[in-house]
């Protein structure tokens, strides 16, 4: 058994060790709770602040979903980011690619970035994105580039899948329906 596999197993277990408290503490919810305990543990430097309410509730409902259904984990990467978070990164972009149209490809400008409306979510591990991406929908969440296999978004309409982050801005959509 390999190191994620055998987190994995020991992640379950807590979770089913876990919910006899959580039925205590939340009798109608006890398997949401046990799974958000568990993989809060699990991924402990996951940040879910900052995600709006919809795109919260779709996120930790479907990680509950395929936790307890088909024992996969799927842990947050990044979340919510202010719009200087995203400055810095999309600059670091621009400076390793060398132009701001290359830079594009990898990472968007505060002004365009669903991570700062608070919608996006780059998770983990590769199987965790299978699972959300064969799913997510059902949840209103999509993976929304080519390039990014560990992007999804909270989207009230379905999207059409992109290339990659720059491309075509203006026929990607609004996001007011998100917000």
């Amino acid at each position: 058994m390999n190191k994620a596999s055998l987190l994995a197993a020991l992640t379950r277990t807590i979770a089913v060790c876990a919910l006899p408290v959580a039925y205590v503490r939340a009798p109608g919810h006890a398997r949401f709770l046990a799974c958000q305990w568990a993989l809060g543990l699990r991924f402990p430097a996951e940040d879910l602040a900052g995600l709006t309410r919809p795109a919260l509730h779709a996120f930790t409902t479907a990680r509950t979903e395929a936790f307890w259904r088909d024992h996969q984990l799927i842990g947050l990467t990044s979340g919510h980011r202010d719009a200087a978070e995203q400055h810095r990164i999309f600059s670091e972009a621009v400076r390793s690619t060398g132009s701001t149209a290359a830079a594009r490809v990898r990472a968007l400008p505060p002004e365009e970035s669903a991570h700062v409306h608070g919608v996006a979510m780059d998770v983990r591990p590769t199987e965790g994105a299978e699972w959300l991406e064969a799913n997510g929908w059902q949840y209103r969440l999509f993976r929304i580039y080519d390039n990014e296999w560990w992007h999804f978004e909270y989207r009230t309409d379905v999207p059409r899948r992109l290339p990659h982050p720059g491309w075509h801005r203006s026929d990607r959509g609004s996001m007011a329906g998100t917000l």
